[in-house]
């Protein structure tokens, strides 16, 4: 199979009003995991029916496995894992009738993934799927997804209706898949969530692409941000002036953020030293951080 696995090629849903997407263009690697965040009304889930094959797009093109994702639909559902945003169940009498029902279907025959996701998540499986909270219903179309062991799994804001603790256990779960080599792309309003299991991130606001930020990238980076805040406004006022690596000050608190290569950490510390300092902390940088600053503009942490 082909590096790019998935692709979408300039894709544009205008449901008018800038609602929609547009001009989206990505591509996903076999095994890779990939996120897409945004605010609600973003356009994370048209995008997911538009993999899925369930609406088509105004221009542009998706292809999964070299195969149009609309025209050939029916062909790659049959290898695609999904977890719908709304998720609505046949009137069958109880989710454990649905699970099998939807076994039979795939062709499964090895129920022993399904039950060991079933406990993984709590799933009460007696349960009238109509009645179930949305809690329930999400753990329901989680197992279904998995349960066939597709190569693809599309995941639509799954997390949502989970408490805490199965919301951990639901990112285990999708890590555990991607370390196996399942091709992921999960859509969440949780940055957070998105950073613990996906190899790349999308942030997409207004239908539009703003970025695309590479997990391990940001871990890895080579800075440190530190603020500090001197007791005396002469001390401060001396230290500022000898600095070229200060992105914020605050004068009024005599406050100072610098961003720090590693290599020079050891001596800023040693010419902190000198000062009489009320406080010391570093700044913990991670995807959000990045997002906030690449909505500002900011392109300190830019991939080169």
């Amino acid at each position: 199979m082909p590096n790019k696995y998935i692709i979408i090629d300039n894709v544009t849903k205008d449901y008018g009003q800038g609602r929609g997407n547009f001009n989206i263009s990505f591509d996903i690697s076999k095994g890779e995991a990939v996120g897409i965040v945004g605010e609600n009304g973003a356009g994370k889930t048209t995008l997911m029916r538009q993999l899925m094959g369930f609406i088509k797009s105004d221009s542009g093109k998706i292809t999964i496995d070299n195969l149009d994702a609309y025209k050939c639909a029916a062909d790659t559902k049959r290898y695609i894992g999904y977890v719908p945003g709304e998720i609505n169940f046949p009137d069958v009498k109880s989710g454990i009738i649905f699970l099998h029902s939807y076994a039979k279907m795939c062709g499964i025959t090895d129920f022993e993934y399904a039950d060991s996701l079933i406990k993984r998540l709590q799933l009460d499986i007696r349960a009238y799927p109509k009645r179930m909270s949305k809690g329930m219903k999400q753990k329901t179309a989680i197992v279904t997804a998995f349960m066939k062991h597709p190569p693809i799994v599309f995941l639509d804001e799954p997390t949502t209706g989970l408490d805490p603790l199965m919301r951990d256990e639901l990112l285990k779960i999708v890590l555990e898949e991607k370390n196996k080599g399942t091709t992921i792309f999960m859509s969440s309003n949780s940055i957070e969530e998105l950073e613990k299991v996906c190899d790349r991130v999308i942030l997409l606001s207004n239908g539009k692409i703003l970025d695309i930020a590479d997990v391990n990238f940001i871990h890895n980076i080579d800075f440190r941000d530190f603020k500090f805040e001197f007791k005396e406004k002469e001390a401060y006022e001396k230290f500022k002036y000898s600095r070229t690596d200060i992105i914020r000050e605050q004068e009024k608190f005599n406050q100072l953020t610098l961003r720090v290569k590693k290599s020079n950490i050891s001596i800023l510390i040693r010419e902190l030293s000198n000062y009489d300092l009320r406080f010391f902390s570093e700044i913990k940088y991670d995807l959000t951080k990045y997002f906030e600053e690449r909505r500002k503009g900011d392109n300190l942490y830019a991939k080169k």
